[in-house]
């Protein structure tokens, strides 16, 4: 005879190895490119996975199987690799993109901030009718370093009063601590399908 249990727990080992399956395909299609930008980086390229359609739907959909109960407003999201699944993830959603962009790329009325690269300085900002008091938004980029710039989007829908409903990326590079970084600040543990 099978039970509820016996069923959640099939249910629950069908959850963890399609993760674990899409984790995998990701380690095999994303390329390492040493010294770029700068000597000593190592960078992840993501465009060996944008080549595989498949690979991408997966992707969207695991990342979007993570918030649907979230009830998400909007996904904030920073150039450029950011809007590329911050963009497909806003459409699974059903609810708005916000693209954040470095200084002096958006056309209209800007809110700015500034925040520390894992190799650098810079600044980010948004429109100034972005976000409006109260909603739910999804922070999300395609790579979680040291935080930087995931929590100054954070601070950035903050200071619109709007509530950071949590955090998506495709790469965590854990050794370089931004997960526990953005916990420490915002209580909220961050969304990965792949970790370095």
């Amino acid at each position: 005879m099978i039970t509820v249990r016996d069923l959640l727990s099939v249910s629950s080992h069908k959850e963890d190895y399609t993760k674990m399956k899409i984790s995998e395909k990701l380690k095999s299609t994303i390329r390492d490119v040493n010294d770029f930008p700068n000597p000593g980086i190592v960078f992840k390229d993501i465009t060996p996975v944008l080549a595989d359609p498949k690979l991408v739907k997966e992707v969207v959909l695991a990342m979007a199987q993570a918030f649907r109960s979230k009830q998400i407003d909007a996904v904030a999201s920073t150039e450029a690799r950011g809007f590329i699944f911050g963009s497909m993830l806003s459409y699974e959603l059903g609810c708005r993109f916000v693209p954040v962009r470095k200084t002096g790329k958006l056309p209209f009325g800007t809110r700015s901030q500034p925040y520390e690269l894992e190799y650098g300085k810079a600044s980010i900002e948004m429109h100034v009718d972005a976000i409006r008091p109260g909603w739910r938004v999804l922070i999300h980029d395609d790579l979680l370093a040291t935080g930087g710039t995931a929590g100054a989007t954070a601070d950035l829908v903050s200071s619109f009063d709007g509530i950071v409903a949590g955090f998506s990326f495709l790469i965590n590079l854990g050794f370089l601590q931004g997960e526990s970084k953005l916990i420490d600040r915002f209580g909220i543990k961050p969304h990965y399908l792949i970790n370095y």
